[in-house]
């Protein structure tokens, strides 16, 4: 089986983690500070959304590839990305604005949500393959 949605879902993270990195990078440019936040709540957030991006869309990406490779609904898959990526929007918006907001709960919920729901989908579709 190949993959067919995935790709286009990693295409689009994949751009998304450019001007999260580059904007961590830029802070650092202007304030001179080479390691951790030095203090400086603008970076600090910017480097937490870096962060939790890095830390939970690659393992999303990875259960909806095995999920697509055991063989997961087109419209489960479709719609558990469109859900990943509102989510990480989400997260990453509101988290530039405040250290704290309902959108970044509700971010870091649906993508733990669509990360679980397609490793499920994965252990389900392996065992009725086999």
């Amino acid at each position: 089986m190949t993959l067919t949605v995935t790709p286009f879902f990693i295409g689009i993270f994949a751009v998304m983690q450019l001007p999260i990195t580059g904007m961590v990078g830029y802070r650092r440019f202007q304030t001179r500070i080479p390691f951790l936040d030095g203090g400086d709540k603008t970076l600090m957030r910017r480097m937490r959304a870096h962060g939790n991006f890095t830390e939970t869309v690659p393992m999303g990406l990875l259960a909806m590839a095995a999920a697509e490779l055991a063989g997961a609904a087109q419209w489960l898959l479709w719609g558990g990305g469109v859900v990943l990526l509102a989510s990480r929007l989400i997260h990453f918006a509101t988290l530039m604005r405040s250290d704290w907001g309902v959108g970044r709960a509700i971010g870091i919920i649906l993508t733990l949500a669509v990360m679980g729901g397609f490793g499920l989908a994965a252990l389900v579709g392996m065992l009725s393959l086999q």
